[in-house]
């Protein structure tokens, strides 16, 4: 069963650079490690029980020996060169197997539960199962069973107590030119009724929102000139926010402005929240969003 949004892959085109930047967001970013035979290396920002990944290529040599046809490598160098930001949501799964023996049985192009590995600074080998979708369903979605528990995870990567206060992701929105055949799609490879779409009034596009355990993966069309529509000018349908759950969106505006940032924009959620979303010119091509009491 798909339990949660484990995590967003926001692609950066130097990861020390994307280190530092994101830690003048407030996030509390430690070296994650390299991707043996991938090119590619990663940093990670963990919550309680998410995280962030900073991706960037670390051979790219490497990096074209890997990226065959059809691999979600083949044009990270162009996506990156692009302007970068959030690539993929990486949905959890609790039974990889099982999850994609049922996306194959409702007609999902969907590759086989393939073994995966990260070794970190200190040595230590962290393991995982991933599954991503075929040419047929070009989603930007990955799929990922953990292998390595939580608590030694958690441990290698400086997990938490971030200044900007987060402990959760709440949402992922990804952008597309039409909702409800978008909704359509993703509802086939999740297994789950599409949502009907409703107004959102900070991001300003009619989404779609399934839920998925705590988080909730966000289908949206813009209706009028704002963040979806600017993302969906500037790279084109997919992925372009994560918003995340706040202890204090003051403490958090007020530790990026130390950091001689601007104060973040601030909307009104339809929940009646207030909201606030770093742009896509402080976060490497993404825009971060924060919800929480002030």
């Amino acid at each position: 069963m798909f339990t949660r949004i484990d995590h967003v892959m926001i692609c950066v085109p130097e990861l020390q650079r994307g280190m530092e930047q994101y830690r003048r967001i407030g996030f509390n970013v430690s070296v994650g490690g390299s991707h043996p035979g991938k090119g590619t290396h990663n940093a990670i920002a963990f919550n309680q029980e998410d995280y962030i990944e900073l991706l960037a290529i670390r051979d790219p040599a490497e990096l074209r020996t890997a990226a065959v046809p059809g691999s979600w490598h083949a044009d990270l160098g162009r996506y990156i060169a692009a302007g970068g930001g959030i690539r993929y949501v990486i949905i959890q799964s609790d039974d990889l197997a099982a999850d994609v023996a049922a996306m194959r049985g409702r007609g999902v192009d969907v590759s086989d539960a393939a073994a995966g590995s990260r070794r970190t600074p200190a040595g230590q080998e962290l393991r995982w199962k991933s599954a991503t979708l075929g040419p047929k369903n070009p989603l930007p979605l990955f799929f990922i069973q953990h292998l390595t528990p939580m608590a030694e995870r958690r441990g290698q990567a400086g997990a938490g107590n971030h200044p900007n206060g987060v402990y959760s992701i709440e949402r992922t929105y990804i952008v597309t030119r039409d909702v409800n055949a978008a909704a359509a799609e993703y509802a086939k490879v999740l297994g789950m009724p599409a949502p009907v779409p409703h107004k959102g009034t900070v991001i300003m596009a009619e989404m779609a929102v399934f839920e998925l355990g705590p988080n909730g993966l966000g289908i949206v069309q813009p209706y009028a000139p704002g963040p979806a529509a600017d993302a969906l000018e500037r790279r084109g349908p997919g992925p372009f926010q994560a918003l995340y759950r706040t202890t204090s969106m003051g403490a958090a505006a007020r530790w990026m402005q130390e950091q001689g940032m601007s104060p973040p924009a601030r909307g009104i959620r339809n929940t009646g929240e207030q909201a606030m979303l770093v742009p896509p010119s402080e976060a490497f091509g993404a825009y971060i969003g924060f919800v929480g009491p002030e």
